[in-house]
């Protein structure tokens, strides 16, 4: 049957492979049709929470560091290749179940931290400390101080989970003193508290991008 040149509505057609496909515009000489799902080109947007990683899993190793506002490290971190979880929160203090405000006011003992899962075999443990120097620039030299955010709460540090990374820090630490002593820390994980729900990946739900190698500038305020 032909399809009439002159129509007000869009018919379906079914191709010479079996796929379907919508008629948008009829003239003598040509017929023009959008193959493409009702979907396409739309945005979409979600929530995504990691119930339970592959089996795999057991290969992966888990990393806590600190470097000031956990916002813009941690998006740092999302975006290296191999890490395959971030979370921020809080960690070294000493009140159970610290709340954001109670770190904020200093007296918790707690920094503000970001916790990596990632695969050895892509990105090295001495690969995530230099990633955290670099976000720390001369602010590694500051003791209770990144950038102008100051206070025990973002001090930055490097907090082992074995001997290997210990050894790894220290060794990478020591290649960046300068003039000056280097006041990153170094001390053995303690209890990690996660940070509230709304400070997760906070930079990438307000726009950020994590992809992996992504180049633009981290924006620690959104």
């Amino acid at each position: 049957t032909a399809i009439p040149t002159r129509t007000t509505h869009h018919p379906v057609v079914r191709l010479s492979n079996g796929a379907t496909c919508r008629v948008t515009q009829v003239t003598p000489e040509t017929i023009t049709i959008d193959a493409n799902g009702p979907m396409a080109g739309k945005a979409l947007e979600m929530d995504v929470t990691v119930l339970e990683l592959e089996p795999k899993a057991a290969s992966l190793q888990t990393a806590d560091f600190a470097g000031g506002c956990f916002w813009g490290i941690e998006l740092a971190f999302q975006r290296e290749p191999g890490v395959v979880v971030t979370k921020v929160g809080y960690t070294q203090g000493d009140k159970l179940d610290p709340t954001y405000n109670e770190v904020c006011s200093g007296t918790t003992g707690h920094t503000e931290g970001v916790q990596v899962m990632f695969d050895p075999k892509v990105v090295s443990y001495e690969r995530l400390c230099e990633l955290l120097f670099d976000r720390l620039g001369d602010s590694m030299y500051l003791l209770n101080q990144v950038g102008n955010d100051r206070g025990t709460q973002y001090r930055h540090g490097i907090y082992y989970h074995d001997e290997v990374q210990r050894a790894v820090a220290e060794e990478t630490l020591s290649r960046q003193a300068r003039f000056t002593e280097v006041k990153t820390e170094i001390k053995p994980a303690s209890k990690w508290y996660d940070g509230e729900d709304y400070h997760q990946q906070y930079l990438q739900k307000g726009g950020q991008s994590a992809k992996k190698e992504a180049g633009e500038t981290i924006r620690c305020y959104g």
